[in-house]
């Protein structure tokens, strides 16, 4: 897990392009890939997770809107208890146009274990309305962080 925002990282270059010519479809794409990487995480539930959530927010600036692709893994302490979970997220901002509000704010988990299909999950995604407005979109900005929640 250590190494999971370099992985991320990676899969975002392998669109052989530099970070700030990547589109909202090459992102999605390796936020994909970076989701099939299997992880060595606690056998617990809900111990690896992708979520994806997009809404208009200002958390340190004027607002905009944000797509934020993000795995999350548990971390447990010696004794196998659940201590904190650690995020990766794979943030893309835009602009603030009144097509971007007008999508509202959404967001969607799958776990690895609960059983899904991941693909299935994705192709549910890939068919929400949000994507006839996004898809070809170039984000104003692309942030890859890692934080402790």
């Amino acid at each position: 897990m250590d190494e999971a925002v370099g992985l991320l990282e990676g899969e975002l270059e392998a669109e052989r392009r530099a970070l700030a010519d990547i589109d909202t479809e090459d992102a999605w794409l390796a936020y994909l890939r970076f989701g099939r990487q299997l992880f060595d995480v606690p056998d617990t539930p809900d111990a690896d997770g992708l979520l994806f959530q997009y809404g208009s927010y200002s958390f340190d600036g004027p607002p905009t809107f944000t797509l934020d692709l993000t795995r999350q893994f548990e971390i447990v302490d010696s004794h196998g208890e659940h201590d904190h979970y650690v995020q990766v997220h794979c943030e893309l901002r835009y602009g603030l146009a009144p097509a971007l509000q007008a999508l509202g704010s959404f967001d969607s988990w799958f776990f690895h274990d609960a059983g899904a299909d991941l693909d299935e999950w994705a192709q549910g995604l890939s068919e929400r309305a949000v994507w006839t407005t996004i898809r070809a979109l170039k984000p104003a900005q692309i942030r890859v962080y890692k934080e402790r929640v």
